[in-house]
């Protein structure tokens, strides 16, 4: 490395970090929205049903042929070992923990996340966020915090729709295509799967909504001027949520995994 590219890497490393602090301070920012109700109930329901109700469709059938696909790809391998009626366990928990959360927080971030931030570049781009500072009204609290509230309360919910048409969709094709027992199928998933699973699952679901929504509005606050700031807001949105999600995924796991050994120190040898 040459002394003349120390400069460079820097001030790159030192951006990031000014970045990254001043997505901090809007999160509180937005926090204190949400804490104080800086919004009214109206602009809360509209984006309430543009995130909740306009993604159940999309977020269901991703849920069911992800669950049809880990069905299919893991019914060879289980049933070449004569562990066919266990396959129901194994997906079910990654389905549950795992994919259930992920996926719900993956398509939320591509069809709510990229719009956010293109609404509010737009309105930045507008001069319609500094006509609100103008009137005394903080455009974040105002703008930001039914967003992040919206996000936060149903992504959980997309979650549950989620984790119910993979169990549904892996079932049907264990079930009827695969034809395993279904008695034995169930008592598997029912000894294997746990509400401590689900529990992690939804506490997923509650940090990737805060998470994806503060990073798109803060793309879009954050956008430079024109058709192509807008656009490139989007699209960063969706790219730093979705790698933000799949890292605090890997985090949460492991902080999940040495809970439970804290928990329950006799069940610590369960693979989690």
């Amino acid at each position: 490395m040459t002394p003349s590219a120390n400069p460079g890497i820097a001030t790159k490393l030192g951006d990031t970090l000014a970045a990254f602090g001043d997505w901090w301070l809007f999160a509180l920012r937005a926090a204190t929205g949400v804490v104080r109700r800086s919004f009214t109930a109206r602009e809360f329901f509209r984006v309430a049903v543009e995130v909740g109700v306009n993604s159940v469709g999309v977020v269901a059938i991703t849920g069911a042929f992800i669950g049809m696909v880990l069905a299919v790809q893991a019914y060879g391998q289980f049933h070449t070992i004569g562990l066919e009626t266990s396959i129901g366990a194994v997906i079910h928990m990654s389905v549950v923990r795992e994919l259930g959360p992920v996926l719900a927080a993956v398509m939320l971030a591509g069809r709510v996340g990229s719009a956010l931030a293109a609404e509010l570049a737009t309105m930045r781009v507008t001069e319609q966020l500094d006509a609100l500072a103008c009137l005394g009204v903080d455009p974040v609290r105002y703008l930001v915090g039914p967003r992040v509230l919206a996000c936060v309360l149903l992504l959980p919910l997309l979650t549950v729709v989620a984790d119910v048409m993979g169990l549904i969709g892996s079932s049907v094709i264990c079930l009827g295509v695969f034809d395993i027992d279904g008695h034995h199928y169930w008592r598997h998933t029912r000894e294997f799967v746990k509400s401590w699973d689900v529990l992690i699952g939804l506490a997923k679901g509650i940090v990737f909504g805060g998470v994806l929504s503060l990073i798109a509005c803060h793309r879009g606050f954050h956008s430079k001027p024109g058709a192509a700031g807008v656009g490139r807001a989007a699209t960063e949105a969706f790219v730093v949520a979705f790698v933000a999600i799949l890292v605090i995924d890997f985090l949460l796991a492991m902080l999940a995994n040495s809970l439970y050994a804290l928990l329950w120190p006799t069940a610590a040898a369960r693979v989690v």
